[in-house]
């Protein structure tokens, strides 16, 4: 019996991948290569009945709206995020994945059969897929005529390269509108990195982008052989100028901490081991946030966000206004760091009610999402639902399939880590993974919230804050220090010290912040 007389339904499909789970041990080496090439092959023709599965359900979506009266220019839309859904992977990244099945099966034969034989990658299929996508059917074809040779032992950036340049001369009036095209979507935009670190990057038109960096290598080598690199390389070097020609700062390192870093009180003023948070960047070990706060050349500031405890999740603000706006806006970014659609870690654009305002949901922090634009577009959609509180999000999508994503908390802690159903109080599951809001949406300056001050856990976290509004703080969110003036000297009449106030005061002296 061949293999696709066995292997008809997703069933058959959930058997298979668990036989590959138990497989036995190899024996030797040449077995052990052998395998990994086999299942390499497996991946791509996986990916290539994922194709076909995509073009069927558009196929099936498309006519079932026809048939309802979807004006043809809104049929289909949110299938690139269910897609993203169902491969555990963003909403962008599905419709990418949707894009690529379209063109695959209509415009590039050659590759879909390459792929189905596992004989190219996911990969090669997308780069060709991207190299060829403002080209016309027929164009697009011609190329993937031209490529089928080379699909095989051609490594993945010649062969864009090469699909590239047979793009290119077959319509070079479409190749001079796309660059025009992709100058216009030059950007900057900055991910997390291993070790504490982060990408930096900036899509440039290729001369600007090679202008930049040799302008920056030439100038860091000048100062490497004139001694006034002080002893760093010339990449250091280099990468300190563009800091400091972006920043205008004197020196690259003298950054005003107002990322909003997370951290434990004990981790802050104590000796505590649990490493701090850089928001949409993940953790940094504790005594290097203790080391940047004490030698910080820059402004300094000091705010407080309490969680309720044992759960490590923020303590909850609501609102009178239609919109998240204010602190309570910023409250939710700082507890979802991400977009908090299930597997989607896009920076967060839009704070959305989870249960529509026009159907009656709260502008509170239990109905409220933090999700990027894609997500929230999708949601709107007929047939998704999400459904909220405060520990988890739950999406319904139009299939009647469910997704459900965990609240992180603000700080991980050992018992996060050794029981987090103990540590939630529920059923919820922690993600170490995210916390802390998405980069690029605060602003400097210092605010003075109205309400009453409850204290609910300990945790501590730098920023600042312009925004003011009608917020009614349920928790609490209130500046303890902006540089080395942590409160007044004396609390407001009427209002007793917590203990973590008394341990800032007395122990924020042995760091000396900027005045």
């Amino acid at each position: 019996m061949t293999t696709e007389q066995r292997v008809r339904t997703g069933e058959d499909l959930a058997a298979l991948r668990d036989e590959l789970a138990h497989l036995p041990p190899v024996a030797t080496q040449a077995q052990a290569i052998d395998r990994i090439r086999v299942l390499e092959e497996l991946k791509a023709a996986a990916v290539a009945a994922q194709v076909r599965a995509a073009n069927d359900l558009a196929t099936i979506r498309e006519d079932d709206e026809a048939a309802r009266g979807v004006p043809q220019a809104k049929r289909c839309r949110g299938l690139g995020a269910e897609i993203g859904l169902a491969r555990r992977e963003s909403p962008a990244r599905g419709a990418r994945f949707l894009g690529l099945a379209r063109s695959l099966d209509h415009d590039l034969p050659h590759a879909f059969n390459a792929l189905s034989a596992g004989v190219i990658s996911e990969e090669k299929a997308h780069v060709l897929h991207r190299e060829t996508s403002w080209l016309s059917p027929e164009k697009r074809r011609r190329v993937d005529e031209f490529m089928a040779d080379r699909l095989d032992t051609t490594g993945v950036r010649r062969l864009g390269a090469e699909a590239r340049a047979h793009a290119q001369r077959l319509d070079q009036v479409a190749a001079v509108e796309h660059l025009d095209r992709c100058a216009a979507e030059r950007r900057v935009s900055v991910r997390p990195a291993p070790g504490g670190m982060a990408y930096l990057t900036a899509l440039l038109p290729l001369t600007q982008a090679v202008a930049a960096y040799s302008n920056l290598r030439k100038t860091a080598a000048a100062m490497v052989g004139t001694g006034e690199a002080g002893g760093r390389s010339m990449t250091q070097t280099a990468a300190d100028l563009l800091v400091e020609r972006v920043t205008g700062q004197a020196a690259a390192d003298a950054v005003p901490v107002e990322v909003q870093l997370v951290m434990t009180d004990a981790a802050l003023v104590g000796e505590g081991e649990h490493p701090a948070w850089i928001p949409g960047h993940g953790p940094l070990p504790a005594g290097s946030a203790r080391r940047m706060l004490r030698t910080n050349e820059a402004g300094v500031f000091l705010r407080r966000l309490f969680t309720a405890p044992g759960s490590g999740q923020l303590v909850g603000m609501d609102s009178r206004r239609r919109e998240f706006t204010g602190l309570l806006r910023r409250l939710v970014m700082i507890r979802d760091d991400v977009c908090r659609s299930p597997f989607c870690d896009a920076p967060i654009r839009h704070i959305d009610h989870a249960t529509p305002y026009r159907e009656g949901g709260a502008t509170d922090i239990r109905n409220a999402s933090g999700l990027c634009a894609a997500c929230n577009y999708a949601k709107e959609n007929p047939g998704w639902i999400h459904a909220a509180v405060p520990e988890r999000l739950t999406v319904r999508t139009p299939t009647g399939h469910h997704y459900s994503v965990d609240t992180p908390p603000m700080v991980i802690t050992q018992t996060d880590l050794v029981s987090p159903k103990a540590a939630a109080g529920t059923d919820a599951h922690a993600d170490p993974t995210r916390a802390g809001p998405a980069e690029g949406d605060f602003d400097g300056g210092a605010d003075r919230e109205a309400g009453e001050d409850r204290e609910t856990g300990k945790n501590i976290a730098t920023g600042v804050d312009r925004e003011a509004g009608e917020d009614r703080v349920v928790g609490e969110v209130r500046d303890v220090g902006r540089k080395r003036d942590v409160d007044d000297e004396h609390p407001p009449a009427g209002r007793i010290l917590s203990m973590a106030e008394h341990l800032l005061r007395s122990r924020i002296g042995e760091y000396p912040l900027a005045s």
